[in-house]
C-alpha cells in the first residue's frame, strides 16, 4: 500500500495494488446513490433508502461534513478501471460522535466475493493505526449479515457484543493496534 501524504483536511489516496482508494467527493454521489438503490446493497443497513430526496440529502452530508483529522469516506475503484466505482469504505466517529472510531464498508454488487471488501478495509485499517494512531476501531454489523462479519474476522476484529438498534440485532467487532503486532 502506497500512502499520499496526509493533510490537516485532506484524506491520504491509498493504493493496494489492486484498489486505488480516494478521499469520497460529491463527484462519487450520483455512483454512490446508484450503489444505495440495489435492494441487495442496502438490506443489512438502516437508512433513508427508499426516500430519493431523503437519501440525497443523507449521502450529501456524509460526503461534505468535516470529520476529525484523518477520518472520513474513501471511494473504491479498480485499479486496472480507475474510472469505475466499486464502493466506498469509511473510517468514522462511531454514530457520528464517538469517542470509539468504526470502520465499515459498501460495495456494489459486482464487485462482491472478490476479497475487495477486505482488502480496502484492510487497507484503512492501517491508515487507522499507522498514520491516525488510534488505539482500536470497531464495527457494528447486523448480526444476519453473515459475509460482511467475515470481512472483520478477516481483518482480526473479534466480536465483542451485541446490541439493538434499528430493529435489528447488531454485533460489535472491535480490533486494538497491539493485534496487529501480535498477529
Amino acid at each position: 500500500m502506497k500512502p499520499a501524504a496526509l493533510t490537516q483536511d485532506v484524506l491520504p489516496a491509498l493504493d493496494t495494488g489492486r484498489l486505488l482508494l480516494r478521499p469520497r467527493t460529491m463527484a462519487d454521489l450520483e455512483a454512490c446513490l446508484a450503489m444505495d438503490r440495489d435492494p441487495e446493497v442496502t438490506r443489512h443497513i438502516a437508512g433513508p433508502w427508499g426516500d430519493p430526496a431523503a437519501h440525497r440529502q443523507f449521502v450529501e452530508h456524509r460526503i461534505t461534513r468535516a470529520y476529525p483529522r484523518g477520518l472520513g469516506y474513501w471511494s473504491i475503484f479498480a485499479a486496472s478501471a480507475p474510472e469505475r466505482f466499486i464502493g466506498w469504505v469509511l473510517l468514522i466517529p462511531d454514530h457520528g460522535a464517538g469517542p470509539e472510531v468504526e470502520i465499515g464498508w459498501r460495495l456494489v454488487r459486482e464487485a462482491w466475493g472478490r476479497g475487495m471488501a477486505s482488502e480496502a478495509a484492510r487497507a484503512i485499517m492501517l491508515h487507522a493505526f499507522e498514520t491516525v494512531r488510534l488505539p482500536r476501531i470497531v464495527a457494528d454489523i447486523a448480526e444476519e449479515n453473515a459475509v460482511s462479519r467475515r470481512v472483520a474476522e478477516k481483518l482480526g476484529m473479534r466480536r465483542v457484543g451485541e446490541a439493538d438498534s434499528d430493529g435489528k440485532r447488531y454485533v460489535r467487532y472491535r480490533i486494538v493496534r497491539e493485534d496487529l503486532r501480535g498477529g
